[in-house]
């Protein structure tokens, strides 16, 4: 496994395969199925300043090669992970990356300080881009000055890694980018949820509590391999890729687009087992093609 071993924004992982936000709890659920030393980092679900209730249901509805979410980012606040979540995580090897979102850039702030004093947390994930939450989220994600100025805020107030999740629910992109790497971001993750809607025609409603949702899952993989090469383009800090993984075939499509570690999401949902099968399936493909290493494997689509 040395030949998937990753190294991003200093932080080592055993591989490039990660967990994203959202899907994977804390890891507390996920440890009866799987191995949780063997992922190559654990990004948290996301955590607020407070406790927030989260969205009405109903929250999850499935789609063609995919599915809506509105969750609204429910969860126990900061207290409560430190204090609950953290112990469990510690019995662990792997990387733990905080995913936090705010309402205000000062929340975004103290939510960096207060986590910069746990030694497990090794990376911060700004989630500036969910579609789903009335404040904050995809409101900072889409304007690029203003995600220019959550990083900076973020970057001045915590020694921690910073990684900006961006939207892909924007005109172009490079702009966000661009904005998040010249205010110090270490790293850029791409993509979050696209917005979407369903419609139950029986009752001419939508199927979701909150009208509209984040699209997720196979369905939106292009999308994201083909913003992951745009970017590529025009950063030079790496990038991590997400949306649509399910076999390490898209992992590689993403690499070759010009990331260095990927994120399993949706697919956690199918099947517990995805993240370890992926790396396996990595290590097969550099087999098969005499590759002594995958990072031989990114940026290799101009």
């Amino acid at each position: 496994m040395e030949r998937l071993a990753a190294e991003i924004v200093g932080i080592k992982m055993k591989n490039p395969v990660m967990v994203a936000s959202g899907t994977f709890g804390y890891g507390e659920e996920a440890a009866n199925f799987i191995d949780l030393d063997k992922l190559g980092a654990i990004i948290t679900k996301t955590i607020t300043l407070k406790p927030r209730e989260g969205n009405p249901p109903p929250r999850i509805v499935e789609t063609a090669a995919g599915m809506l979410n509105s969750i609204g980012l429910q969860n126990k606040g900061v207290k409560d992970f430190i204090e609950k979540r953290l112990p469990f995580l510690s019995r662990f090897k792997t990387p733990i990356i905080a995913n936090i979102a705010g309402e205000t850039i000062e929340e975004y702030v103290e939510l960096a300080k207060i986590l910069n004093q746990e030694p497990l947390v090794k990376g911060i994930e700004l989630n500036i881009s969910c579609p789903n939450v009335k404040k904050g989220g995809m409101q900072f994600g889409v304007d690029a000055d203003c995600a220019g100025e959550v990083v900076r805020s973020t970057k001045k107030a915590s020694s921690l890694p910073v990684i900006a999740k961006l939207s892909p629910n924007v005109t172009d992109i490079t702009l966000i980018a661009k904005a998040v790497e010249a205010a110090g971001a270490d790293a850029i993750s791409l993509i979050n949820t696209l917005l979407g809607m369903s419609i139950d025609i029986e009752r001419a409603q939508s199927r979701l509590g909150t009208m509209t949702g984040g699209l997720s899952g196979p369905a939106i993989k292009p999308i994201a391999v083909r913003m992951v090469w745009q970017v590529a383009q025009v950063v030079k800090i790496p990038i991590i890729g997400c949306g649509g993984i399910m076999h390490g075939e898209d992992a590689i499509e993403f690499f070759m687009a010009g990331a260095s570690a990927v994120q399993v999401g949706t697919a956690n949902f199918v099947d517990t087992q995805v993240p370890l099968r992926l790396a396996e399936e990595i290590l097969t493909y550099l087999d098969q093609h005499q590759i002594d290493h995958y990072k031989k494997l990114i940026g290799k689509v101009k």
